[in-house]
């Protein structure tokens, strides 16, 4: 069993002390262990009103992070030290981002301006600038919503960068390995993850075992059609016979002989669709942005 800082007693002991200390409704509040492996502060705070912080002792830029991303009206309801006991502080994260966390303990963040809806299709100006074309917000969302993405999904993304950054968000306990062939896109990727604060985001150059093995199995895969979409499959199918695919191509002749080769590999159930998209310019002319085919596949 994995070795935990905070203990459920531990943080049965915190809930009560903040019940004790606050008038905050705890039936509301999200809790996250940021001290345990791939945990996302920065999404979960974006995502939740109340959430119950356990950290440990040396995150010396956690506030700047949090403030940097547009979290600074946010409240932090903490205390000095590491037990829950003493007197209550209350600060904005935009006072406190010259502090970092100098002990292990807990702490609220209230955001009062929380989404409650899951974020799809986030604008790609909003994604680190760089090697990669992104995919346009409005066929990304269908992406993500073909992937049937839970909290707890582990997931692959081939060459589909904003979509890695946008799983990765939305499964917060599970995992993503996004595979990027190209060593400037795996920098841009590396610099989406700092700038997001994700920690559940694993990046590596091809499918393979070398690169695959002791990272979780993925439930689905997101990948962009390419020369190397037979090895991947064999690959993919042999690790996990019922895993799901979400495939992306723009070449009419890859999408009307996918049936076939995804049928060799044991995906039968397959559906193909194309997504068209049009936005009006400020000359009021519909320019048409690339259409592309979407291919689920399942066993």
């Amino acid at each position: 069993m994995e070795n935990n800082l905070f203990t459920n007693s531990h943080i049965l002991s915190w809930l009560q002390y903040f019940s004790e200390n606050t008038d905050i409704d705890l039936e509301h509040v999200k809790i996250l262990d940021i001290t345990r492996k791939n945990k996302n502060l920065i999404p979960t705070v974006e995502a939740h009103r109340c959430v119950l912080v356990f950290t440990e002792a040396g995150n010396k830029d956690i506030f700047y992070k949090m403030w940097d991303v547009g979290l600074g009206e946010c409240e932090v309801i903490y205390n000095e030290g590491s037990e829950p006991s003493g007197p209550i502080k209350r600060d904005k994260v935009s006072a406190m981002i010259d502090r970092g966390i100098n002990a292990s303990a807990g702490m609220i963040v209230l955001n009062p301006n929380a989404r409650s809806t899951i974020k799809f299709g986030m604008d790609n100006k909003n994604f680190a600038s760089g090697s990669v074309k992104y995919v346009g917000s409005e066929i990304r969302s269908v992406l993500l919503s073909k992937m049937q993405i839970d909290e707890r999904k582990n997931l692959c993304v081939i060459s589909g960068e904003s979509i890695a950054v946008e799983a990765a968000m939305m499964s917060g306990e599970g995992t993503v390995i996004a595979v990027e062939y190209k060593e400037s896109d795996r920098e841009t990727m590396e610099e989406n993850v700092v700038q997001f604060g994700l920690h559940n985001i694993t990046i590596i150059d091809h499918v393979g075992k070398d690169t695959m093995e002791g990272l979780p199995i993925p439930d689905t895969t997101m990948l962009v059609a390419s020369a190397s979409l037979g090895q991947e499959l064999a690959y993919l199918t042999g690790i996990n016979p019922e895993m799901d695919f979400v495939i992306y191509t723009l070449d009419f002749k890859v999408a009307a002989n996918l049936r076939d080769i995804l049928a060799r590999y044991g995906l039968n159930d397959v559906t193909v669709l194309q997504i068209a998209v049009s936005k009006l310019t400020s000359k009021n002319v519909f320019e048409n942005q690339p259409a592309p085919w979407i291919i689920t596949a399942r066993s």
